[in-house]
C-alpha cells in the first residue's frame, strides 16, 4: 500500500492538510487576541456613552432597521459611526478572515469525512484510515484541533465582544450583499456563549458540549476517534518510556486530546462509568492537571465537576491518599535527582566513553527529571486552581505541602536538567557525524595490530625471544581478515562478529600461554579495546536523540514558565553568567514549536513561516523579558549617577562598577537573535520606559497656577534630561554601544509616537499602535492615561502655552518677541521659552510642536468656515445688510460717506464675538509657529551649518528651477511619482526654513461676500485698539481686549486660503475705506488724522511687511499722500 503521506495520496494529503491548516488557525487566533480593539469590550463609561449606539451584539439581526434609523436621525452619530469604520474595518476584517476560516475548517473535515464515506477515495475508508498509523494520528488531530479552536476562541476572544465585532463587520463590509458569504453560519458558530475567562465567573450550564454541537459532527467519525484513543497509543510515545509509572506522562499528548474530544460526546460524561473509569486509570491516575495545546492548562476537578460519570471516576485520582502518595513520590524523586544532575554537570564529568557506556542510565536520569519537573509545574500552578473553589484550594494546598515545593529548588532543577539535556544532544549529535569515520579507524587499527602479530609469529619480524609458529601465523592472518569484513552497514551482524571475535582473543591468549610475551598480551589488549570501541560506535543510534527530544518535551509550560521570571530575574541579579544556563531551558522552551509546526511542515504549507514567526516572535519576546533585568539594574545605577550629574555642581568622576556591567553585557546565549543587539534593544526598552514616565510626569501643569509652572517645570525636566544624556554617555564604552546613536532615535521616536497620538484627536481615521511607524513591539512606548483633555506630555505643554499666550489675557509685542500681561503690564513669556523647549526635548520636541500647532489651526479654520456658512450666511437680515454695503461700496475707486460704515458695523454687533475667537486663535498659534521656526533654524545654523546652508541653497535651486518651468513649460519639473518636494519639506519645517504665514491649511469653496465681512469686522475693531509710538497698536481698555498681532496674522492667514482675488478686493476696500474717512476729514477741515485711518493704515503696512509682499500693492489703493501724512504721525 502507498504511503499515507506520500504526495501521490490524495487522502493522506487532504487530511494533511486540513490539520495543518487547524494549527495555522489557532496561530492567527493566538495572534489577533492581543489585537482586540479594547473600544468592543465598551468597559468603560465614556466608550458606552461614545459608541453605545454603533456597536451592537446580535440583537442587532432582530431589528437592523430600527438601529440603522436610529444612526440616519443623528448626523452626529453618522458621522462618527463613518470614522469608526474608517478605523477600524482592517482589523475587522482580519478578525472576520480567522472566524471565518474556523466555519471553513470544520466544513472542510465534514466534507472529506462525507467523501471518504462515499468512497471518493479509491480503496479507503474510515476503518481503513483508522488502521493506518499517520492515518489514525491526523483524524484524532483534525476533530482535537477543531475542539481547541473553539475553546481559544472562548477564551481569548469573549462571546460579547466576537458578537460586536462580527455585526460591526456585517454592517461594514460588503460581505453581506454576496451570496456566497457563510456570514450567518459563522455568527450561528460562534455566538456567545456566556463564558469568561475571568477567575470566579459562573460557568454556563451544558458548556462547552452545546458550544462544540453547533455544527453537527458524524457521530460514527467522533465514536470511532475517541475509541482509537482510549484503546492505542497512537504516538508510539510508551517506547520512549518503558517504566509503567511513567505511563501517564508518555499519553499526556493523548490525554489532551482525549479530554477535548470527549465533549463531541457528552454521554460519555455523563452516564457511561466504565468507560470513564477505563479512561481515568489509563490517563489520569496520578494527573488532574493537563496542558491542552501550547501551555493552555486544565484542571480536570474544575473542568469535570458537571459530569457525574467523569466524577466519579476522578475520585480515586483525587482521594488524599492517592495525592499524598504521588506528592511525596516526586518530593523524593527531586531530592535525589538534584545532587545526581549536578554530579553529571560537573566539569569534564560527561566524557565519550562514559555516556556511551551509560546510555540506559543517563536517559532513566533525564526521564526522572522531566516526568517530576511536568507533574510538579502542573500541579501547582496557580493559574490552574480557581482561588473561589474551596475543593481546588485544599488539592493545591496538599499538593504543594506533601511535594515540599519550592518554585526555587524546581526552577533549578529545571535549569540543571535543560543545560544536562543540551550538552548531551550536542555530544550525541556530534558523535552521530562521526560515527562511520570512527569506526573505520577502529576497524584499520584493530586489523593492522592483528597483521602485524601475524609477522611476529613468523619470525621474519624480530621481537625478543618469540619462536616461529606458523599455526598462529596463519590464525592471527585470518582474525586480521575478519576484522577487515566487518561491514557497517549491516550493524547488527557486525555486531554479534565483534563479540565472537574479542572472545577468540581471550581465549587465543589463554590456550597459547601468551602471557609471559607482555608486547604480545598488549597487542592482543589494544585489539580487543578497539573492537569494545567498535561495538560502542555501533550503538550511537539516532533514536537516543528521538527518545531525548520526547522525553524532554517542555510545551506544557509554555505560559506556565512565566511565573518563574521574577526568580530567573533575581538569580540574573546575584550572578549575571546564570545567563549561559537560561540559554538551555529557553532552547528546550523552544521544541514546543515542534508541536504546531511538524505537520505544517510535512504538508509543505505557505503558512509555515507566518506561525513559526508567531511562536519564535513570543519566545524571543519572552526572553527579552527575562533579559530586561540586565538593562534595569544597569539604569538603576545610572540613577544614581543621573542624581551626581544633576545635583552635584561638580563634574564628579562617576562611573559604574565595571566588572559588573562586563559580567552583565556577557549574554553568552546565542538564539536566532544576535545577545549584543538583545543587550542593546533591552538598554533600549529600559530607556523608553525612564524618559518616557519622566517626560510624562514631569510636564503636567496646574492651568490655577500663578505665575504658570511651565518655565520652572521646562528648566527642571531640561536638567533630567541632561542628566540622562550625560550618564548614558558615560556608560556607553563599558556596554560598548553607540550612546548618542540611541539616545536620539530612542527620544525622537518617543516624542514624534506621543507627536501622532496627540493628532490622532484631530483625524477622522486614527493611526493605531500597530500601524504606528514609531511604536515597536520590542521596544514598546509606554502609553499613561491622558490626565486632562490632552492625550500625552506633547499636549499638555502645547496647551499650557496657548493658555499663557491667550491674547484676550495677553498682549504680544512683536519688536520685543514678548507677551505682557494686559491688566498688570508685567511680562508673561517670552522667545527664551523656546529656547528652554529645545533644550529639553530637542529639535524633535519644537517639531513635533509645531506640527501639532498645524493640526489645532486646520481645525480651528474648519470650525470658522463652519460658523460662517451656519451662522452668518443663514441669517437673513445680516446677508440684506451686507447686499446693502456691497451696492454702496460699488464702484471701489469711489468715495463712500462714512456713516455708511457706522450703520454696517452698528447692525452686525453680534457677529463678530465667535469671529474675533477664531481669527485671534489662528493668529496666536501663527506667531507660535514663527517663533518656533526662527528657534530652529537659529539652532540649526548653529549646530550644524553645513546642512542648513545645503538645505537653503537646494531650496532656492528648486525653487528657481520651478519657476523656470511656469515660464516656459519645456523645462524639467518634478513628476508627480517623485516624492523630492515633499521629502525635502520635511527637513525645511525641521531645520525652520519656511514661513508658517505662506502655508495652505485647508482646501476652501468660494464664500459670498468674504471681503466685505472681512472689511466689517477689521472697522469694528478698530476703536477698541489704539496707537502709541513705543508700542505700536495696543489694546485701549482691558475689560474689552483685542491683541492686534494676532488680529493681523489670524486675518492674514485666514485670506491666504483663499482665492488671491478675495485679498485685492478686501485691500481695495480698505483703501477706500480710508479715502472715504479722509475725504470726510478734509471736508470738515479735522487737522488730526482720525484713529481708525491710521488703525487701517497700520493694518496695511503689517499686511505688506509680514506677507512680504511689494509696497505696490497697498499703494495702488492708497494714494502715497496719505502715506506721508501717516508717517508724521508714526
Amino acid at each position: 500500500m502507498v504511503d499515507f503521506l506520500a504526495e501521490n495520496n490524495l487522502c493522506g494529503q487532504a487530511i494533511l492538510r486540513i490539520v495543518s491548516r487547524g494549527h495555522a488557525i489557532i496561530a492567527e487566533l493566538l495572534r489577533l487576541s492581543e489585537f482586540i480593539p479594547a473600544v468592543f469590550r465598551l468597559k468603560d463609561k465614556t466608550d458606552q456613552q461614545k459608541y453605545g449606539d454603533i456597536i451592537c451584539d446580535f440583537s442587532y439581526f432582530k431589528g437592523p432597521e430600527y438601529y440603522e434609523s436610529k444612526l440616519e436621525a443623528k448626523p452626529d452619530l453618522q458621522d462618527l459611526d463613518e470614522e469608526f469604520r474608517e478605523n477600524n474595518i482592517e482589523i475587522l476584517s482580519r478578525f472576520y478572515l480567522a472566524f471565518e476560516s474556523v466555519h471553513k475548517y470544520i466544513v472542510d473535515l465534514i466534507r472529506f469525512m462525507d467523501d471518504l464515506n462515499e468512497g471518493v477515495y479509491i480503496q479507503q475508508t474510515l476503518e481503513t484510515v483508522l488502521l493506518n498509523e499517520d492515518g489514525k494520528q491526523l483524524l484524532c488531530e483534525a476533530l482535537y484541533l477543531y475542539g481547541v479552536m473553539l475553546l481559544v476562541i472562548d477564551q481569548k476572544i469573549e462571546g460579547e465582544v466576537r458578537e460586536r465585532m462580527l455585526v460591526s463587520y456585517y454592517r461594514y463590509s460588503a460581505a453581506r450583499s454576496s451570496a456566497d458569504s457563510n456570514l450567518d453560519d459563522i455568527c450561528k458558530l460562534l455566538r456567545s456563549t456566556g463564558y469568561s475567562s475571568h477567575p470566579g465567573a459562573k460557568r454556563p450550564p451544558n458548556y462547552p458540549e452545546s458550544y462544540f454541537q453547533r455544527v453537527p459532527i458524524s457521530p460514527t467519525f467522533i465514536s470511532m476517534v475517541i475509541g482509537r484513543m482510549r484503546s492505542d497509543d497512537i504516538y508510539n510515545q510508551v517506547s520512549a518510556y518503558p517504566l509503567p509509572e511513567h505511563r501517564s506522562t508518555a499519553l499526556a499528548t493523548q490525554a489532551a486530546m482525549l479530554y477535548v474530544c470527549l465533549y463531541f460526546t457528552p454521554s460519555i460524561l455523563h452516564t457511561q462509568q466504565a468507560k470513564m473509569r477505563e479512561i481515568v486509570d489509563k490517563y489520569f491516575p496520578d494527573n488532574w492537571v493537563i496542558s491542552i495545546y501550547m501551555g493552555i492548562t486544565v484542571n480536570l476537578v474544575e473542568a469535570w465537576e458537571p459530569y457525574k460519570a467523569a466524577k466519579i471516576a476522578l475520585n480515586y485520582t483525587l482521594d488524599p491518599a492517592n495525592i499524598k502518595e504521588q506528592a511525596c513520590r516526586y518530593a523524593a524523586s527531586v531530592e535525589s535527582l538534584r545532587p545526581q544532575v549536578q554530579q553529571l554537570l560537573k566539569e569534564g564529568f560527561l566524557r565519550e566513553e562514559i555516556v556511551l557506556d551509560n546510555i540506559p542510565k543517563l536517559l532513566n536520569c533525564l526521564r526522572d527529571c522531566n516526568v517530576a519537573i511536568r507533574w510538579l509545574m502542573l500541579h501547582t500552578a496557580e493559574s490552574a486552581y480557581d482561588p473561589n473553589n474551596k475543593r481546588l484550594r485544599q488539592i493545591k494546598d496538599q499538593a504543594i505541602n506533601d511535594s515540599k515545593y519550592n518554585p526555587k529548588i524546581l526552577f533549578q532543577l529545571l535549569l540543571d536538567t535543560a543545560q544536562f539535556e543540551f550538552i548531551l544532544k550536542e555530544m550525541f549529535k556530534q558523535m552521530l557525524t562521526e560515527k562511520q569515520l570512527k569506526w573505520e579507524s577502529y576497524k584499520k587499527e584493530g586489523s593492522e595490530r592483528m597483521t602485524e602479530l601475524a609477522e611476529v609469529f613468523s619470525g621474519v619480524k624480530p621481537l625478543t625471544r618469540v619462536e616461529k609458529n606458523e599455526n598462529l601465523q596463519a590464525w592471527f592472518r585470518e582474525i586480521s581478515k575478519q576484522i577487515e569484513s566487518l561491514n557497517y552497514e549491516d550493524s547488527t551482524a557486525a555486531g554479534r562478529k565483534t563479540v565472537q571475535l574479542i572472545q577468540a582473543l581471550v581465549e587465543v591468549q589463554e590456550f597459547h600461554q601468551l602471557e609471559s610475551n607482555l608486547q604480545v598480551c598488549q597487542f592482543l589488549a589494544d585489539t580487543r579495546k578497539f573492537l569494545h570501541q567498535m561495538i560502542r560506535t555501533i550503538n550511537i543510534k539516532e533514536e537516543v536523540l528521538i527518545t531525548m527530544q520526547i522525553v524532554g518535551d517542555l510545551s506544557y509550560a509554555w505560559q506556565l514558565i512565566d511565573s518563574f521570571t521574577s526568580i530567573m530575574q533575581e538569580s540574573i541579579r546575584a550572578s549575571p553568567s546564570m545567563v549561559t544556563k537560561l540559554r538551555a531551558t529557553f532552547l528546550k522552551l523552544a521544541s514546543a514549536l515542534d508541536l504546531p509546526l511538524m505537520r505544517i511542515n510535512q504538508a509543505n504549507s505557505p503558512d509555515l513561516l507566518s506561525v513559526s514567526q508567531f511562536y519564535s516572535g513570543e519566545l524571543v519576546a519572552y526572553v527579552r523579558k527575562v533579559l530586561q533585568i540586565i538593562p534595569e539594574s544597569m539604569f538603576t545605577s545610572l540613577a544614581k549617577i543621573i542624581k551626581l550629574q544633576i545635583h552635584d555642581i561638580m563634574e564628579v568622576p562617576t562611573r559604574l562598577d565595571k566588572d559588573k556591567l562586563k559580567d552583565y553585557a556577557q549574554l553568552g546565549a546565542r538564539y536566532e537573535v544576535d545577545p549584543k543587539q538583545l543587550l542593546e534593544d533591552g538598554i533600549r526598552k529600559e530607556l523608553v520606559k525612564r524618559v518616557a514616565y519622566s517626560l510624562h510626569k514631569g510636564l503636567i501643569f496646574n492651568p490655577k497656577a500663578k505665575p504658570s509652572e511651565l518655565m520652572p517645570k521646562l528648566k527642571e525636566m531640561a536638567a533630567t534630561m541632561d542628566g540622562f544624556y550625560r550618564s548614558f554617555e558615560y556608560i556607553q564604552d563599558y556596554v560598548s554601544i553607540y550612546g548618542l546613536k540611541i539616545w536620539q532615535e530612542e527620544v525622537s521616536r518617543i516624542i514624534n509616537y506621543n507627536v501622532e497620538q496627540e493628532c490622532n484627536s484631530f483625524l477622522r481615521t486614527k493611526i493605531q499602535d500597530w500601524q504606528s511607524i514609531y511604536q515597536s513591539t520590542h521596544i514598546p512606548i509606554p502609553k499613561y492615561p491622558p490626565v486632562d483633555e490632552s492625550a500625552t506630555f506633547i499636549g499638555r505643554l502645547c496647551r499650557e502655552i496657548l493658555r499663557i499666550t491667550d491674547p484676550r489675557v495677553t498682549c504680544y509685542i512683536d519688536q520685543m518677541n514678548t507677551w505682557y500681561d494686559m491688566r498688570t503690564h508685567q511680562e508673561v513669556t517670552n522667545n527664551r521659552l523656546f529656547t528652554e523647549i529645545q533644550d529639553t526635548l530637542g529639535t524633535f520636541g519644537l517639531n513635533g510642536l509645531d506640527r501639532l500647532l498645524c493640526f489645532m489651526i486646520v481645525k480651528e479654520l474648519q470650525n470658522f468656515l463652519t460658523v460662517f456658512q451656519k451662522s452668518i450666511l443663514k441669517d437673513r437680515s445680516v446677508v440684506d445688510i451686507f447686499k446693502a454695503l456691497l451696492t454702496a461700496v460699488n464702484p471701489v475707486k469711489g468715495i463712500v460717506a462714512s456713516k455708511v460704515y457706522a450703520n454696517a458695523v452698528a447692525k452686525t454687533q453680534k457677529i463678530w464675538p465667535a469671529y474675533l475667537e477664531s481669527i485671534m486663535k489662528v493668529g496666536q498659534m501663527q506667531i507660535l509657529r514663527l517663533q518656533i521656526a526662527n528657534e530652529l533654524n537659529y539652532s540649526c545654523k548653529f549646530d550644524s551649518k553645513h546642512l542648513a546652508a545645503a538645505l537653503e541653497n537646494l531650496n532656492k535651486s528648486l525653487l528657481a528651477d520651478i519657476e523656470a518651468h511656469y515660464q516656459d513649460p519645456s523645462l524639467p519639473y518634478p513628476k508627480e511619482d517623485n516624492t523630492l518636494l515633499y521629502e525635502i519639506t520635511a527637513y525645511l519645517e525641521a531645520a525652520g526654513i519656511h514661513n508658517p504665514l505662506n502655508k495652505i491649511y485647508i482646501t476652501t469653496k468660494r464664500l459670498p461676500y468674504f471681503p466685505i465681512v472681512n472689511l466689517l469686522f477689521l472697522i469694528a475693531h478698530l476703536p477698541k485698539l489704539q496707537y502709541t509710538k513705543n508700542q505700536g497698536m495696543t489694546c485701549r481698555r482691558a475689560a474689552d481686549p483685542v491683541d492686534w498681532v494676532p488680529l493681523v496674522l489670524g486675518l492674514l492667514t485666514l485670506l491666504k486660503q483663499f482665492h488671491s482675488r478675495y485679498t485685492e478686493q478686501f485691500l481695495a476696500l480698505i483703501g477706500q475705506f480710508i479715502r472715504s474717512i479722509m475725504e470726510q476729514c478734509t471736508s470738515q477741515k479735522i487737522p488730526d488724522m482720525p484713529s481708525d485711518v491710521v488703525g487701517a493704515l497700520m493694518f496695511l503696512e503689517d499686511y505688506v511687511r509680514y506677507t512680504k509682499l511689494s509696497r505696490k500693492v497697498v499703494e495702488a489703493h492708497v494714494p502715497s499722500f496719505i502715506f506721508d501724512e501717516f508717517r508724521t504721525v508714526l
